[in-house]
């Protein structure tokens, strides 16, 4: 009877296992990879304009994994900060912590596996791009508090992704310059705008429990500032370009997302329900490919 019992006990806590695996794999947003190509995105921005369009693949590869590394963390951190929150928003109530579906104890033991395995990754590059990679790991962990006391966190983010630039140009150059800190201020612009406009899917909830965003402060004038924002974003990726001595194949593709971009604002001022914001949203991802891929054909041909 003893072994009958503990064959029938094991399909049960393999059952338990593929579910806590299952909502750790929810609680890094694995199936939702957007905010990981919009923290890629400007790192590899920087990495092709410090290589000159041939950066080495092995930096390649450690931002590609460290991306999903390290956005996995901050997922997780933000679901920790916001695990009082999350019930109590329709789009988020359903996440692991907030929906009970996991501990805290299972999600901090996967966070510093993460983190961990991104120190793994850049403890053999140069070390002002290990030093740059840990400031980057603070802001990563103090963006998701800022939305109790900053009226637009939403700047916090852009931080928090656009500091990839400094740490991939070090990883190329060992040194800090004005082209990377052009891009990371493009990024923090670029952040303003899309998360403005993905905000805008939780205004309500937002107002109703006193969380902060930029969606809620610009209120009726957020088309004109999530026009004014992406236009700061061309401005400064023209900026840098021109640091580097880019041409027309760049120029041309920035001109085209650029209209794109002032579409983009047009559409918010038209109005936005929650479908049509994340769509908006999802599309900064498709416009940071066309970005890299113009610096890359511009610096090959």
């Amino acid at each position: 009877m003893g072994s009958v019992n503990a064959t029938a006990g094991t399909p049960g806590r393999a059952r338990g296992v593929r579910e806590v695996f299952g909502a750790v794999l929810d609680l890094m947003r694995v199936s939702r990879p957007y905010g990981t190509f919009l923290l890629l995105l400007p790192s590899l921005w920087t990495l092709v304009l410090a290589g000159s369009g041939r950066p080495p693949l092995s930096l390649l590869a450690i931002f590609v994994i460290g991306a999903f590394l390290m956005r996995s963390a901050g997922c997780i951190l933000n679901d920790v900060a916001d695990r009082r929150i999350d019930p109590l928003v329709a789009r988020t109530r359903n996440r692991p912590l907030a929906s009970g579906r996991l501990g805290l104890g299972t999600a901090f033991t996967a966070c510093a596996v993460l983190v961990g395995l991104s120190a793994l990754l850049i403890a053999r590059l140069n070390g002002l791009t290990i030093l740059l990679a840990a400031l980057g790991l603070g802001w990563a962990a103090l963006y998701p508090f800022t939305k109790r006391f900053v009226a637009i966190p939403q700047a916090f983010l852009g931080i928090a992704f656009g500091w990839g630039t400094f740490v991939a140009w070090a990883a190329v150059r060992n040194e800090v310059a004005v082209t990377p800190a052009l891009l990371f201020a493009a990024t923090i612009c670029w952040a303003i705008a899309y998360d403005t406009i993905y905000a805008i899917q939780d205004v309500d909830d937002d107002r109703a429990i006193g969380v902060k965003s930029s969606a809620i402060l610009f209120g009726s004038a957020s088309w004109a500032w999530v026009t004014a924002f992406l236009l700061a974003t061309c401005a400064l990726l023209a900026a840098a370009a021109s640091r580097e001595g880019l041409g027309p194949v760049f120029y041309g593709a920035l001109a085209v997302v650029t209209a794109y971009f002032v579409r983009q604002g047009l559409q918010v001022r038209g109005g936005l329900d929650r479908e049509g914001a994340f769509r908006l949203f999802k599309a900064h991802v498709w416009v940071g490919f066309a970005v890299l891929v113009a610096l890359w054909i511009d610096l090959r041909v």
